[in-house]
């Protein structure tokens, strides 16, 4: 009798320590939980974003530090030497504008890492859209200079028919501001705000940016991508200028890098998860920005530095002949 009483006891212990999972005692873990393995206890779950202490959130700052530098080193050659043909070829002013806005390109993506934050959110992509489309605006007002430049040498020509010294300024400063009245337009309706995404994993919370209006997002991203599409095809088209002009050809050579970075981020921005969205992103940026900078001010700056006797008036004659 007293051995059936301890075992009654015994199992009384068990089944008030262990519940079986299909009685009504179990509850649903709040949202910030995550039920351990044995589905007792609730775990609180871990915060993820891409942070500056984070390895790859580091890496991508210092990168992106790095690659600032480069294109305010080529400003401050392109103001030293000025006055030579190699600067003077295809409108100077074009050109420090264009690097102005490759240097804010790459400081942009500092603002993707971080704690998403109203400010952040607010800012990173509408800052992104706006300086992508300056770099590739003025990158078309320098093609459109190429044609100015061409027609000029002929008597009633395209230029002296239609274009003024100021159309490819002009042209730049209109096509980007499309697109900055493209972001008022997404900030004022329906801006992005960071937010907490528990259902993404079940042991992790993604703080990450909402876009807000998915549509203006994809709005400001088709019209960059117009954009871009439109100065590949000019450029192409007179690619095949005199030497004297052939500034077309690097920039053909530059919006494929461009176009081609941006039509692989696509896919790889929809399939990736958690920070790792921000990454691709930041990457994207990066190495499209890299690409415009590479193909357009690399030649130039290797004749300004490396060649100097090919930086002459007569040399440039000689090589347009």
């Amino acid at each position: 009798m007293l051995l059936v009483m301890v075992l009654i006891y015994l199992s009384f212990i068990i089944i008030n320590d262990f519940p079986p999972s299909d009685t009504d005692s179990c509850i649903n873990c709040p949202d910030d939980s995550w039920p351990d393995e044995k589905k007792i206890i609730c775990k609180l779950k871990a915060v993820e974003y891409l942070s500056f202490d984070d390895p790859l959130g580091t890496a991508l700052t210092g990168l992106a530090i790095i690659l600032s530098a480069i294109p305010t080193f080529v400003l401050m050659t392109f103001i030293k030497y000025r006055d030579t043909p190699i600067v003077k070829a295809n409108n100077r002013s074009l050109s420090y504008f264009l690097l102005v806005a490759l240097i804010l390109c790459f400081l942009c993506s500092l603002m993707f890492i971080g704690k998403p934050s109203t400010a952040s959110c607010l800012l990173r992509q509408a800052a992104f859209g706006v300086t992508f489309s300056v770099c590739v605006s003025f990158i078309f007002a320098k093609t459109i200079t190429v044609v100015i430049v061409f027609g000029a040498t002929r008597p009633g020509g395209l230029q002296q028919k239609w274009f003024g010294s100021r159309t490819p300024s002009f042209i730049g400063c209109f096509c980007s501001g499309l697109q900055v009245i493209i972001c008022t337009v997404w900030l004022g309706l329906s801006p992005p705000f960071p937010e907490e995404n528990m259902n993404l994993f079940n042991d992790k919370i993604i703080i990450e940016c909402n876009e807000g209006s998915i549509t203006m997002f994809y709005l400001m991203l088709g019209y960059l991508g117009l954009l871009s599409s439109v100065c590949l095809v000019a450029a192409f088209l007179v690619r095949k200028l005199p030497d004297r002009y052939n500034e077309a050809k690097f920039i053909t050579f530059s919006m494929l890098i461009f176009v081609s970075v941006w039509l692989t981020f696509i896919p790889a921005y929809l399939s990736t998860k958690g920070k790792y969205v921000v990454t691709v992103e930041i990457f994207a940026v990066l190495s499209s920005g890299f690409g415009l900078m590479s193909c357009i001010f690399f030649p130039k700056c290797y004749i300004i530095l490396l060649r100097p006797n090919l930086n002459i008036k007569e040399s440039v004659s000689r090589r347009s002949n």
